[in-house]
């Protein structure tokens, strides 16, 4: 007979204050990543040309919905990164 063994985990919310900051570093993190890309971007060749294209794209996608975020939770956001 085998015995199973059940891990339990609590699931413990994360505050208002935890939620604002991650939110804060995935903008800023984003900002990084998009700077970044477009430096590579510069660089590439071929295929690389496209890749770059539409990593740009998406993380300037993802750069938008952070900041719309942070503005619909009230938090000011200048010139982050």
């Amino acid at each position: 007979m085998e015995n199973e063994y059940i891990k339990e985990n609590r699931i413990v919310d994360r505050t208002e204050d935890e939620k604002k900051y991650e939110l804060i570093q995935n903008i800023i993190n984003t900002k990084k990543i998009l700077i970044q890309s477009h430096v590579n971007f510069e660089y590439a060749e071929n295929e690389l040309i496209d890749y770059y294209t539409y990593y740009i794209k998406a993380n300037q996608a993802k750069l938008d919905y952070l900041i719309k975020q942070a503005k619909y939770q009230g938090l000011m956001i200048d010139e982050v990164g």
